[in-house]
């Protein structure tokens, strides 16, 4: 479904060959439960970060955070699953169903049996160490395992995505923080063109608790600013570190030829991927929308919008603005960062971009940027703070940056009329 107009985006034709289309789509996100609700509040600029409530949060010298305060686990997770499962899990299962329902599967199509799930994870099993941390001090239960907890994390939401919806085909997860989303995007598509019939993709996160909570602050990116309207600025002037968020989306993917076949139409198509790693003194995030671009067959000229990494960090946006003008020149396309009203997501933070860039091709709006007042001299970009109507586009880019040195680019297209 088109959830910026309550219908499904009808395009006829006949698709080339071997393209992928995203034929579904679910969030979970700070500012809005459901992809609808999400693209509503990205278009009246609000925004999710606030105080932080799912602990005690006051002996912190950062507070506040992009918190899903609308998600209560009795109204989406079957009870059952509750001892299993922890926050991340439960909120991949949720976006996993609106983007079936959405995609218009049908669960008793033998064909999904051989369907799949690859998923992306960052710092991985943060709630589910608290909680053997928390045995540990309460009962001094010697046996428990935070770091079989840590490690079992990563593979549960697809594991708990394919028994839910009894999807047989692959299963797996990897790593890359920031960047994952878009890496368990290029993965899932590879699935599909070696003739997977369907594949969920994208990233869930959430590692707001004591323990992630402690990591955050100790890795030194978060920004102190107390106000959650100045606290993730990218680009500014005055950008001092981000804000963390939780949530993200899942996306279906599909053979466009299949999809087309069983009537139903789709979002975009995932034109190019490509990943890079930073090498010491040489950022290569430019190298990764490079070969994105190569592989969509596409000049820099034909992207209509960028939706950007947009660290807050001053060095870090300085790198990224000068790939961003070596590519397009100086405010040579529209840059956005609409990831400013959720904080930043980790594992969910480029799978929700993903899905953002979907919806605004679907709408031909570009959700702004906010926070961003002042943008920095050393930042040329055609930066996009309010939203802006573009009927006529086509191509986006999406770029993602996780710790360590991660880089990934993808580019997505309009469906083939």
């Amino acid at each position: 479904m088109n959830h910026t107009t309550g219908t499904r985006p009808h395009r006829a034709g006949k698709p080339r060959p071997h393209q992928v289309l995203v034929t579904g789509i679910g969030i979970v996100a700070p500012n809005g439960l459901g992809a609808r609700a999400y693209w509503d509040a990205l278009l009246t600029g609000r925004s999710g970060i606030g105080p932080l409530t799912r602990f005690d949060a006051s002996p912190y010298p950062v507070r506040i955070a992009g918190e899903i305060t609308a998600f209560t686990d009795a109204d989406h997770i079957p009870s059952t699953l509750l001892p299993s499962t922890d926050r991340s899990t439960r909120l991949a299962l949720a976006a996993a169903r609106e983007a079936l329902d959405d995609a218009g599967t049908d669960p008793h199509d033998q064909a999904l049996q051989h369907a799949g799930v690859m998923t992306a994870s960052s710092a991985g099993g943060a709630e589910y160490g608290q909680r053997g941390l928390a045995a540990l001090w309460s009962k001094g239960a010697a046996h428990v395992s935070v770091y079989q907890s840590f490690a079992s994390f990563h593979a549960a939401a697809p594991a708990q995505i394919s028994i839910r919806h009894r999807l047989r085909g692959h299963g797996s997860a990897l790593i890359s923080e920031q960047a994952g989303g878009i890496d368990a995007l290029a993965r899932a598509r590879r699935h599909i063109r070696d003739g997977a019939p369907l594949m969920v993709t994208g990233g869930i996160d959430s590692t707001l608790c004591p323990w992630g909570w402690a990591a955050h602050l100790a890795d030194g990116r978060l920004s102190p600013h107390p106000d959650p309207a100045r606290a993730y600025r990218p680009f500014d002037t005055h950008a001092d570190g981000h804000t963390v968020g939780e949530g993200g989306a899942l996306l279906v993917l599909e053979d466009a030829r299949r999809a087309r076949r069983r009537g139903a139409t789709g979002y975009g198509t995932v034109a190019g991927c490509a990943a890079t790693f930073d090498g010491p003194g040489r950022p290569r995030l430019r190298e990764a929308a490079e070969l994105a671009l190569d592989q969509a067959g596409l000049t820099p000229a034909q992207i209509d919008v960028v939706f950007a990494d947009g660290a807050g960090r001053r060095a870090d946006d300085r790198t990224e603005s000068h790939a961003l003008t070596t590519l397009f020149g100086p405010c040579g396309v529209p840059v956005t960062v609409p990831k400013t009203m959720t904080g930043r997501l980790g594992a969910g933070g480029a799978a929700l971009d993903l899905a953002t860039a979907l919806l605004t091709l679907s709408a031909g709006i570009v959700p702004p940027t906010t926070g961003t007042a002042h943008l920095a001299d050393d930042c040329p970009l055609d930066l996009v703070t309010t939203p802006r109507p573009l009927p006529h586009l086509k191509a986006a880019l999406v770029l993602a940056r996780g710790r360590g040195g991660f880089n990934s680019a993808a580019v997505l297209q309009a469906p083939t009329p």
